[in-house]
């Protein structure tokens, strides 16, 4: 891979990292969601025109 296409996933993901975090924080101030309760998480990635779909899953304890 070159430095070009690092480069530009490390935006990418950055930029991800970023808003769903944002997200995340918004959602849970409107619902109150800081009650200690753990939500299931899940994150669907897909990349046209390439063979992918990469999904990530977790807990967020609130």
């Amino acid at each position: 891979m070159n430095d070009e296409f690092n480069m530009s996933m490390r935006k990418f993901l950055k930029q991800v990292g970023v808003t769903s975090q944002q997200a995340i924080e918004e959602a849970f101030r409107k619902t109150d969601g800081t009650d200690g309760k753990e939500y299931e998480a899940r994150v669907v990635l897909t990349v046209d025109g390439v063979d992918l779909e990469h999904i990530v899953t977790g807990k967020i304890k609130g």
